[in-house]
């Protein structure tokens, strides 16, 4: 399984797109076969990779905030203007329906009586488990400002934790158990900042996890620039922890 990082930064940051990642099941599979998140930024992004209409399966949405769906009506205006045919599934949290038909109705009103292909959507409760397709998907609450589900998500053999925003709950922390990466959002240095996460709870919830591999992502756009000196100076605490700053364009491969 293959990770592609399309956007990492948090929704104010001029210099990083959207968080926004692709799964692929396989390093032939160049534009993905689920993403994860849809804000105002990666749409154009996973259109550079000159997908075909047809190869995106499923959309995850973790929450209702604009950079994390808002970009959703230009993927499947995209959809519907390149002929696709072929059913498309997202998964989100409750009410999920009724935000995507919201946002399309504002963006492009009627065009989803103009669909060529069928839309299902899936809702996930907290501590939701369902097997999709050939994954299994598993879903517990982040601490956020509105309710955001962390994934769990399972993949030829394989685990992948995303959190989505929010600071981590003893119901992520049991989620993100043994997964062979967990990737975060990482907004602070230390929880100083309500609703989310920072780069040392994030090590402490990787090292309690289990988990050897920590992607730090949504970083406050200054405290971006000064990531490396900061990790650097707990490289000594956390020394058994792969972690990585990804970049857009950043492929980690499990």
């Amino acid at each position: 399984m293959d990770i592609h990082f399309l956007g990492v930064g948090e929704a104010c940051d001029g210099t990083q797109p959207n968080t926004s990642m692709l799964i692929k099941k396989s390093a032939a599979d160049t534009a993905g076969r689920i993403l994860l998140d849809c804000g105002f930024t990666v749409p154009h992004l996973y259109l550079s990779l000159n997908p075909d209409p047809h190869d995106l399966e499923i959309l995850w949405i973790s929450h209702f905030h604009g950079d994390h769906f808002f970009g959703t009506p230009l993927l499947l205006l995209w959809f519907w203007e390149t002929g696709r045919e072929k059913p498309f599934q997202i998964i989100g949290p409750p009410g999920i329906e009724t935000r995507i038909r919201q946002a399309m109705e504002l963006a492009y009103p009627t065009l989803m009586n103009r669909f060529g292909f069928e839309l299902l959507f899936n809702e996930m409760e907290e501590g939701g488990k369902k097997k999709i397709a050939d994954s299994l998907w598993q879903t517990a609450y982040n601490e956020h400002s509105q309710p955001c589900l962390a994934l769990r998500l399972e993949l030829q053999d394989k685990a992948v934790f995303y959190s989505g925003d929010g600071r981590p709950t003893s119901a992520t922390q049991t989620l993100a158990q043994g997964c062979d990466i967990i990737i975060h959002e990482a907004y602070g240095i230390k929880n100083t900042t309500p609703g989310h996460g920072s780069i040392t709870t994030c090590l402490e919830f990787c090292r309690e996890a289990g988990v050897n591999r920590l992607a730090l992502l949504h970083l406050q756009r200054n405290i971006r620039l000064q990531a490396e000196t900061i990790l650097a100076d707990l490289a000594g605490k956390y020394s058994g922890i792969n972690i990585l700053i990804p970049e857009p364009g950043t492929i980690v491969t499990l």
